[in-house]
């Protein structure tokens, strides 16, 4: 079983905690890594990615994300089977939900990355999102802890499901 890379960025620490939930959901630290993105280099040392970024203000990039963006670029994403993780607030920022897993989903997958975990759009309340593909699917698993904490369980515990056959872990 390949091991996973799970990379993420967190400010007010929604984003670190979801992550420690599915690194756990996928088995623990002899499954999944946990990394913080200012390590991005070590995201060529793994074949199975998992990233996870908060949208921060209006659609932007949460920092760490957002100081390594352009450095994405001289990596090599062929190959590698990378599933998206996101948090943000549906209501406040209805407008740009999940922007910034959008964001980085298309960077990767335009160097080489392919897309696994996209999440049924269904049931969220929003408006716009650069994270919706093929009409009503996220390119990941969307979180509103600020809204709707409640679902977060059931929805990692769904999504890692999905992904574990996705990746074939």
């Amino acid at each position: 079983m390949a091991k996973v890379g799970l990379f993420y960025g967190s400010t007010t620490g929604k984003t670190a905690d979801a992550a420690e939930q599915v690194q756990a959901a996928l088995g623990g630290d002899s499954v999944v890594d946990l990394i913080e993105i200012e390590e991005a280099s070590a995201l060529a040392e793994y074949d199975c990615l998992i990233v996870a970024c908060p949208t921060w203000n209006i659609g932007e990039l949460q920092d760490d994300w957002a100081a390594v963006f352009d450095d994405l670029d001289d990596l090599d994403f062929s190959g590698k089977t990378v599933a998206y993780m996101g948090t943000g607030d549906q209501i406040g920022y209805a407008d740009n939900f999940m922007d910034a897993m959008g964001q980085l989903e298309e960077k990767i997958a335009s160097l080489g990355g392919k897309t696994v975990g996209y999440w049924s759009a269904d049931g969220y309340d929003h408006e716009a999102s650069l994270a919706i593909r093929d009409g009503n699917k996220f390119c990941g698993l969307a979180l509103d802890d600020d809204n709707e904490s409640e679902k977060t369980e059931d929805r990692i515990k769904t999504w890692v499901a999905q992904i574990k056959q996705e990746m074939s872990l």
